[in-house]
């Protein structure tokens, strides 16, 4: 997928036109559109407006990753990032169990 379509993705998802996109990151829509469209390519400091208007990851919108990290995830994943080592150890091992279990009652479902 390429950044103007998941730009587009993400914009339509959240709900928001391509106006409201330009208010939030200081153009106007139709210059937001040709980001969309693939007419044009943003700068560096016009896509991190971009991602932090959308509320995503730089990475999902370039397509380095396929994981889309919200602003709530990535809030976690900085708090998380400032724990010790062992407490780190201990959170992962709670959340395997926690996804494993999730899967298998998926599973059996």
């Amino acid at each position: 997928m390429s950044f103007g379509e998941r730009l587009t993705l993400v914009r339509k998802r959240k709900k928001l036109s391509q106006s409201d996109l330009g208010k939030k990151t200081g153009i106007n829509g139709d210059a937001y559109g040709r980001y969309e469209r693939g007419e044009v390519r943003p700068t560096i400091e016009m896509a991190v407006k971009i991602a932090q208007a959308l509320e995503v990851s730089l990475d999902y919108l370039t397509g380095i990753s396929d994981i889309e990290l919200d602003k709530d995830m990535m809030v976690r994943m900085q708090e998380i990032s400032k724990l010790d080592d062992k407490d780190k150890h201990h959170l992962f091992m709670t959340l395997d169990a926690l996804i494993r279990d999730f899967k298998n009652k998926k599973e059996y479902s």
